[in-house]
Formats: C-alpha cells, structure tokens, sequence
C-alpha cells in the first residue's frame, strides 16, 4: 500500500452491525428476504435461493436491514482448505435500494456518519487477497469452522487514500464489474429461453395441443399446421403473415419445425405423450457414470497435474450451467485411478448428494469425483436436452434420493426414471435452437472470466497507488 496514505481500524470508520439469529420456525415461503453467509460469494452478492421471513420482522429488527452502501462481511467459514466461496471474512459492497435482512454470522459495515469515503472502494480493500489472508490468520476456529469477533473485525487496519483516490478506483473497478454483471443477466436470460422452449415442447407439448385444438374446431391440416407454428414463435396470424413476407427463410424454417409435431396424443406409462414418442428409462437413453477421488496422500496423482478433475464445489460457484474450468487437476496416473476416464466435452455432470442437483454442461474434456451423476448422450437425447429435462424433473430426482446424513441419490435409482423420448428429428430442431444460446453463454463466461483477471490484476496495483500516475491509461483501456 502507498505509505504516505493515512492508516485507520475498520471500527473508526464503519458500525459493525451483527445479524439476528433468526430460528427455523420463522422461515417461510416468502415474505421479506434474509441474507445468509452462503449469499456473499468471493466478494460479490448473489441472491441466489435467498431464505425467507414473515414482513413484520422489518418492522420488529429495523437494525437488522442492510443499507445501500452497506458492506457485508461473512463472520464464519472455512479457512484455506475449503473452496474461496466458503471462506471467512469475505466482503462485498450492497449496492441495492431493496429491504433485505441479515441472518447470524453475517455483519454489516456501515460507514459513520462523520466519515467521508466511497464504501465500494472499501469493499475493494477488504475483499482483496491480502485482507482475506488477514482475516483467515486471525479468526478463530470451533468445531472445524472459523469465525471473527467483532474486536478481531473492528481492529482491523486499512488504509484511507484521498477520496478523489478512492472514486477513481471504485470507478475503474466498478466498470469492470458492472460489464461482468451485464453478462451473468443476459446468461440468465439465454437459459430462461431455452427452458421455456422445452417446456413448451416437452413439458406442456404445446405444439402438439394446438395441433389438436385447431383440428377439433374444425380447422384444416394446414390450419393445425398454422396453430403449431403460432405455438411454436409465439406470434399471432398478423405476426407470422409478416414475417412470411419479411423473412421467408426463418418463415419456412419454422413451418419445417412445425411439420415435426404429430396432431394426436397417445397413452403410456407416463400418461398421454405426443403420438409417435416413445417411453423409456433415462438410463436406457443415456451412458450414466460416476466417478472417483484419487488418494490425495498421492502426490504422484495431483502434483503437476493439469487434466481437469471436477467435484461438486465447482458447480456451487457456477452462476451459469457451464463449466469451463476446474478448482483442481490431476496426473495421468490420478486419471488411471478413476474407472469412467476422462468424460467428453458436452458431457451433463448432476452433483448426486450434499447436494443432490446441481447442473453443468461440461465445455472441456473432464474427470469426475465420486459425488455426480455423469450423463454422456451418445444415443437419440442430446446434451442440450438432457440438460433441461434433469433441471425440469429436478423434483422427482431430489424425492428419489435417500441417506440419514444427507440425500444422495444412487444411480441405479437415478437410471429407472422414466422420460418421454420424442422422435430424433424433434430433438435436433430443439438442439438447433438451443446450442446457440449455450454457445453464447459460453462465450461470456470466458469474457467475463478475462475481466475478472484484469480486475483481479488491476486491484493491489490500484491499492498500491502505483497505478496512480497512469490514471487515463488505465480508464481509457
């Protein structure tokens, strides 16, 4: 840090505000949103399964609502041996308007009133690696977790630049940031698509049902045909008269797409599907393996390895269901020790326990641990859909799992699940639809991963003030 930068103790500038423990009996449904450790994540919000309280506990703990421009700080954790998403002491800056409370072990940092600084540059700081080294050093550790004390959190020195210093590296920061942010809604968006496709394809058979309604009233062949593309785009006769004339090709297309659903339903073991599917078991339609931990008292299975070896705890960070890269890797002779080898790109992980139904599509050659079901689609189903046909019947998954510690649910009874299989030439007009969307998914997660090294690069320097001199260099790249 620059050494001409005034020194001060967190506790002279912010409140330390600790959460309330809420008990088991006061979550519900919804109501008002609670913020859990497992919210802040490696320095950044995610609101992502947020728990739940009846409304009047904002009026009965006002003290526990967080404030923008509030810091929250995780006050237990993990030290160096678990992943970074669950160590002690991360930070993260709230920059939002909305009421949000804050359970046990979760402090808030609130700037004094008297105090004239930016709390997103101090959210910089404290998130950084030397202060989560600091806080991991000093916390204490009971029943295998560590925590910090509001003294051991208060006494924590950081250094307080000028506050033109200040904005200038919360602007830089926060752009980078911000452009990463862009990128994680339009992922959310892109998958939202391609979950709506397939339910209405394969959930709701809308096509199919419009086929059908169109018929019964009395229409056409040409008319159900006309009904399921209305289905199919979601736009009406007027809309698709347009697009018939300003887009021909994408119009023909999806008439093409259209022709692929049959008019009629047929009964099965799963109820009434669309005529000419068929019924089957999941683990009939894909190769489902497991996987293995080589002994990590091995350093001939890990040392200088660089073969990506993958467990749940990279699909907990995951905001998207893509996996790009792994926390570990292992040797040739680690790979040796695990029966279902290195699995395939485009192969489906579902972590099998702890907990059951996390989802990836997997975009590099990758072996896996004993905690997943691994699906490989080397038949009629393609990744693209087994993908959203786990996540769609993620209920069913989940209520065949068993255990007395924690549910894990078996292959064998993971295999026997029953899924409609439509006919192939349905599957890959749905894949044709969908993989560019994951495509794109893909390709912001490695922009947005690129930026996060910048940013992750450009934080001591910035810290430092060796930056300083370079100020429009680094704004203008």
């Amino acid at each position: 840090m620059s050494c001409d930068w005034p020194v001060v103790k967190t506790g002279d500038i912010f409140e330390l505000i600790n959460g309330y423990a809420f008990k088991s009996r006061d979550f519900t449904a919804d109501g008002a949103a609670v913020l859990k450790i497992k919210n802040i994540k490696a320095g950044k919000l995610n609101l992502d399964n947020l728990a739940f309280v009846d409304t009047s506990f904002l009026s009965e703990k006002p003290d526990k609502i967080v404030l923008r421009d509030d810091l929250l700080i995780t006050m237990s954790g993990n030290r160096h041996d678990g992943s970074m998403e669950t160590w002690v002491g991360k930070v993260c800056w709230f920059g939002l308007s909305t009421n949000y409370l804050i359970n046990q072990r979760v402090g808030i940092l609130r700037l004094k009133k008297n105090i004239n600084a930016n709390p997103r540059f101090l959210a910089y700081q404290l998130s950084s690696t030397e202060f989560q080294h600091h806080f991991i050093a000093v916390a204490t550790s009971s029943g295998g977790q560590a925590n910090l004390s509001p003294t051991q959190i208060k006494s924590t020195e950081l250094f307080l630049p000028p506050r033109q210093t200040q904005d200038r590296v919360a602007k830089i920061l926060g752009e980078l940031e911000d452009k990463i942010k862009v990128s994680e809604q339009i992922n959310q968006t892109l998958e939202q698509i391609a979950q709506a496709i397939f339910k209405s394809w394969f959930v709701d058979f809308e096509p199919v049902k419009a086929k059908i309604s169109a018929i019964a009233a009395g229409g056409s062949k040409e008319d159900a045909l006309f009904a399921a593309m209305q289905a199919i785009s979601g736009k009406d006769k007027a809309q698709l008269t347009q697009l018939q004339t300003a887009n021909p090709e994408h119009y023909n297309q999806l008439r093409t797409t259209a022709e692929l659903f049959p008019s009629a339903m047929q009964d099965s073991e799963l109820g009434e599907i669309p005529e000419g599917w068929s019924s089957s078991d999941i683990g009939k339609e894909v190769t489902v393996v497991g996987g293995a931990t080589p002994s990590t008292k091995n350093p001939e299975f890990w040392d200088d390895g660089d073969i990506a070896w993958t467990s749940p705890r990279d699909l907990s960070s995951l905001t998207d269901k893509i996996l790009i890269d792994t926390e570990r890797k292992i040797t040739k002779a680690g790979l040796a020790k695990i029966s279902s080898g290195l699995l395939p790109v485009n192969t489906v992980l579902m972590s099998s326990r702890a907990p059951v139904g996390y989802l990836a599509l997997t975009k590099l050659p990758v072996a896996v641990n004993q905690g997943y079901i691994a699906m490989k689609c080397e038949k009629v189903l393609s990744p693209e859909f087994t993908l959203q046909w786990c996540s769609a019947h993620m209920d069913e998954i989940k209520n065949r799992a068993s255990g007395t510690t924690f549910a894990e649910i078996s292959k064998k009874n993971f295999k026997v699940i029953p899924v409609a299989v439509p006919r192939k030439e349905v599957i890959d007009a749905f894949s044709r639809q969908v993989r560019p969307l994951y495509s794109k998914i893909e390709i912001n997660i490695r922009e947005s991963d690129s930026l996060g090294l910048i940013r992750d690069s450009l934080l001591p320097k910035l810290l430092s003030g060796s930056l300083e001199a370079h100020n429009n260099d680094v704004e203008n790249d």
